[in-house]
C-alpha cells in the first residue's frame, strides 16, 4: 500500500512538472522574439546589456531555452533519460528561483515572461511557482526509478529526436513568419477601443494601454495628412498600418509588395500610415531606398514590437478592429485583400 501511494505521488509530480515545462517551452517556441525581448529587459535591468550587445545573442538564448524546456518536459513525460532529465530540470530551477526572487524584491522587470504572453504572472507568483516546481522535482530525483516509462528504453531515441526536431521546426516557422498563435493584445479580431477601456475595478488595467502615435515635427508635408488615433479607430473604412520598430534594420526585400498595398489603399481611398520610433535621417534614407510615398508617424518601439514581431509588418484595421496582420514574408495580394474586404461586409 505504501509503495503504491509513493508511486502515485511521484508520477503525479512527474506529470505536473512535465506539463509546466512543455507549456513554458511551447509558448516560447511559438513566439521566440517575445522571449528575446524579455531577455533584453533582463540584461538591461542587470546592467549586462553591454556584454551582450551583439544583436543575435538574446535570440539564440531565447530559442535554446525554449527548446531545452520543451524537450525536458517531453522527456520527463515519457520518462526518458531520467537521471539526466531531472538533473537538468533541477539545474534550471536552481538558476530560475533566485533570479525570480530578485525580480520579486526589486521589481526590475514587470513580468518574468516564463509563460510568454500566454499567461502573465506577477513576479511573486512566478517565484512561488518556481519554489513549488523545485519542491516537487527534488523527490523525483530520489524516486526516479519509480517513474513509469511510456516507451521502451531501446526506442527512447525516437522521442528524443522528435522533440528536438519539432522544437527547431516550430521555432523556425515562428521566426520566419508571425507567431502561429497570437497571445498578444493586438491579435486579429481585437476591437482596440474596447481593449483600451477601463473597467469599474481601478486595479484592473485595460488590455491595451499605449496605442497612440504622434506626428513628426520635421515632416511638414505630413502634418495635415496624419490622422489622429481616435479618427482611425472610429473610421468605418479601412486603415493600413505599416509597423517598423527598427527602420534602420527593416527588411526591404518586399518593398515592391508594400508599395503595391499602398497603391491599392490609395486607389480605394483607404488610409495608409507608417509607424516607427526612428529619427528623421532613417526615414529620409528609407524613402530614398524604397521610393516610399506614404506618411510616417512616431510610435513607441515597445508598442510596435508588441503589435507585430516582423520588421516591417502590415496591420489592417476596420471599425476599430484588427482584421488582418501580415509579416513582410507573407504579405497579401490584391485578390486576398479584396476577399478579406468582402468577408467584412
Amino acid at each position: 500500500m505504501k509503495d503504491k501511494l509513493i508511486w502515485i505521488v511521484v508520477n503525479t509530480c512527474r506529470l505536473l512538472v512535465s506539463a509546466i515545462f512543455i507549456f513554458s517551452g511551447l509558448v516560447k517556441l511559438i513566439d521566440p522574439h517575445g522571449t528575446e525581448y524579455k531577455i533584453q529587459d533582463y540584461l538591461i535591468a542587470m546592467h549586462l546589456d553591454g556584454w551582450f550587445n551583439i544583436g543575435f545573442i538574446p535570440l539564440v538564448i531565447a530559442v535554446f531555452l525554449a527548446i531545452l524546456e520543451f524537450c525536458l518536459g517531453v522527456y520527463l513525460l515519457f520518462s526518458i533519460r531520467r537521471r539526466t532529465t531531472i538533473s537538468l530540470i533541477l539545474l534550471l530551477m536552481v538558476f530560475y528561483t533566485p533570479l525570480t526572487l530578485w525580480l520579486a524584491i526589486s521589481d526590475a522587470v514587470a513580468d518574468c515572461g516564463c509563460f510568454g504572453d500566454a499567461w502573465n504572472l506577477t513576479n511573486w507568483q512566478t517565484f512561488g511557482k518556481n519554489l513549488l516546481v523545485t519542491a516537487i522535482t527534488v523527490p523525483l530525483w530520489f524516486q526516479r526509478r519509480r517513474l513509469t516509462r511510456l516507451i521502451s528504453e531501446a526506442a527512447q531515441w525516437i522521442i528524443s529526436i522528435a522533440a528536438i526536431c519539432g522544437g527547431l521546426l516550430l521555432a523556425s516557422e515562428s521566426l520566419y513568419y508571425e507567431p502561429l498563435v497570437d497571445f498578444r493584445p493586438f491579435r486579429i479580431g481585437q476591437h482596440i477601443p474596447s481593449a483600451m477601456q477601463w473597467t469599474d475595478d481601478p486595479n484592473e488595467q485595460p488590455e491595451i494601454l499605449d496605442f497612440y502615435w504622434e506626428q513628426l515635427p520635421f515632416d511638414a508635408a505630413a502634418i495635415n495628412a496624419v490622422p489622429d488615433v481616435e479618427e482611425v479607430l472610429a473610421d468605418t473604412s479601412y486603415t493600413f498600418l505599416l509597423t517598423m520598430p527598427h527602420l534602420e534594420s527593416s527588411n526591404d526585400a518586399h518593398m515592391d509588395q508594400i508599395n503595391a498595398i499602398y497603391d491599392y489603399a490609395c486607389q480605394r481611398g483607404y488610409r495608409f500610415l507608417a509607424l516607427t520610433p526612428s529619427d528623421e535621417a532613417a526615414i529620409v534614407r528609407w524613402r530614398d531606398l524604397t521610393g516610399a510615398e506614404y506618411d510616417f508617424a512616431f510610435m513607441d518601439e515597445l508598442t510596435l514590437k508588441t503589435i507585430a514581431r516582423s520588421n516591417p509588418a502590415i496591420v489592417l484595421i476596420h471599425n476599430g478592429t484588427i482584421i488582418g496582420k501580415w509579416g513582410h514574408r507573407q504579405l497579401p495580394s490584391e485578390e486576398e485583400l479584396i476577399e478579406l474586404e468582402a468577408s467584412e461586409r
